[in-house]
C-alpha cells in the first residue's frame, strides 16, 4: 500500500465531468448539453488553426502576443495588462493557486460555476457559497460570507448554469463592500451575448481597482471549446503575478492562430449573436408553454426547472430526451436537481427539443 498522500483538500474535489457527445445506438446526436456555439466554428479560425500543422514541432509565443494584441484591438484594452490561458478555467485555477492557500476561503454564489470550489481546494482553500435569491446572485448574502479569511471572490455575470445577471450597480456594491485585500474575479464568460443598457463586463472595475480582473472566453461566442483559449484582463500587478505562475507555454499555437482569425471575423460574431437573439427567447416562451420554468434571461442556454412529480421530473425527463437521441446536461452538481440546461442549437434542433419535451409532458 503506498503512503503517498495528496495534500488535504484534493481527494474532497468531485472532478469536473464535461457534457457528453455520445449516445448508445444513435449515429446523430444532438448535442445540447455544453453551451457550444450553434453555428459551429468560425470557419476562417478553423481554417487558421489547420494552417499551423506543419509547424506543431515549434514551440508556441509563450506570451501570446499577437492574441492579445487582437484582443485589445477589438475591445480597447491595454494588451500588456491581458493575460491568455488554456481556456478561462485554467484562470480560474491559476488566480486561486495565485492568491488563496490553507486557512484562506474563496467564496463564490450557491449556483455558481463548478470551477470555482474546485479551483479553491486545489490551491488548499476553502470554497465557501452564499445563498442565491430566485437563482441569482445575491450581493448582501455574499457580503455577509465574508470573513477575515476570505481572500478571492469569484461572481460569474452572467451567471452559469441560471442565465441570470447582475446589474453594474450591483456588481459595484459588491467590490465596494470587499476590502481591499479581497481579490474580485468578475467572470463574464457570455458577455457577447447581452445587449442590455445595465450591463458591463468588468472592464471598469479592473480599470479602476487594483483587485479586480475580469475573465473571458473564446469557447461560447467564437465557437472554439475545443481550441481552449481564455483570457484575463487585470491590473498590472494581478497580471504580474499571473505571468509569473503560469506554464511557459500555456496556449497551443493552433489555439493562438485560430483566436486572432476569430476576431477578425466580427461579422461571424454577429450572425452568432443574431441567431442566439432569435433562438433564446423562442426557446424560453415555447418551453414556458408547455408549462415548465424557465427563470434564464441571457446567455446561450436555458435553464428549465421540471416538476417534481415521479415521471415528470427531471431525472425523466433527461432519460425520455436521451432515448430520442438528445443531450441536455442534468445540473444536479449545482445544487439544481430540479433542472436540466438546455444550449441555443440550430433551429432544427431548438424545435426536436422542444417538441420532444411537449411530448414528455403529455
Amino acid at each position: 500500500m503506498s503512503k503517498l498522500t495528496p495534500r488535504p483538500g484534493i481527494m474532497d474535489i468531485t472532478p469536473y465531468v464535461g457534457g457528453e457527445s455520445k449516445l448508445a445506438g444513435f449515429t446523430r446526436v444532438i448535442k445540447l448539453a455544453s453551451n457550444e456555439g450553434a453555428l459551429g466554428p468560425n470557419p476562417k479560425a478553423a481554417e487558421a488553426y489547420r494552417s499551423v500543422a506543419s509547424e506543431l514541432h515549434r514551440y508556441p509565443d509563450g506570451s501570446c502576443a499577437e492574441v492579445r494584441q487582437a484582443i485589445a484591438a477589438r475591445y480597447g484594452l491595454d494588451a500588456d495588462r491581458i493575460v491568455c490561458g488554456a481556456g478561462s478555467d485554467e484562470l480560474i485555477t491559476m488566480l486561486a493557486r495565485s492568491y488563496a492557500g490553507p486557512g484562506d476561503e474563496v467564496l463564490y454564489s450557491r449556483h455558481g460555476f463548478l470551477m470555482y470550489p474546485i479551483a479553491a481546494k486545489s490551491a488548499g482553500a476553502t470554497p465557501v457559497a452564499a445563498p442565491e435569491a430566485d437563482l441569482r446572485t445575491d450581493v448582501d448574502a455574499m457580503l455577509s460570507k465574508v470573513s477575515p479569511r476570505t481572500r478571492l471572490v469569484y461572481l460569474a455575470n452572467p451567471n452559469n448554469p441560471t442565465g441570470t445577471c447582475l446589474p453594474t450597480s450591483e456588481v459595484k456594491r459588491l467590490r465596494e463592500g470587499l476590502r481591499d485585500d479581497i481579490l474580485l474575479v468578475i467572470d463574464a464568460a457570455y458577455a457577447e451575448y447581452i445587449s442590455r443598457n445595465d450591463y458591463e463586463p468588468g472592464v471598469e472595475l479592473a480599470d479602476a481597482t487594483d483587485n479586480t480582473v475580469m475573465l473571458r472566453t473564446f469557447s461560447k461566442i467564437h465557437a472554439l471549446g475545443g481550441a481552449r483559449l481564455g483570457w484575463c484582463y487585470g491590473p498590472a500587478n494581478v497580471i504580474d503575478v499571473l505571468n509569473r505562475v503560469r506554464n511557459p507555454f500555456n496556449v497551443s499555437a493552433p489555439a493562438q492562430a485560430a483566436g486572432v482569425a476569430a476576431l477578425s471575423d466580427p461579422a461571424f460574431m454577429q450572425r452568432s449573436k443574431t441567431h442566439n437573439d432569435v433562438w433564446h427567447p423562442w426557446l424560453i416562451e415555447n418551453l414556458r408553454g408547455l408549462g415548465l420554468e424557465v427563470p434564464t434571461e441571457v446567455c446561450n442556454f436555458v435553464l428549465v426547472r421540471f416538476p417534481k412529480q415521479s415521471g415528470r421530473d427531471a431525472d425523466a425527463a433527461d432519460a425520455y430526451l436521451r432515448g430520442r437521441g438528445i443531450i441536455a446536461r442534468k445540473v444536479g452538481a449545482y445544487g439544481l436537481g430540479d433542472c436540466l440546461r438546455i444550449t441555443v442549437g440550430l433551429e432544427e434542433e431548438n424545435r426536436a427539443v422542444v417538441d420532444t419535451l411537449r411530448a414528455f409532458m403529455g
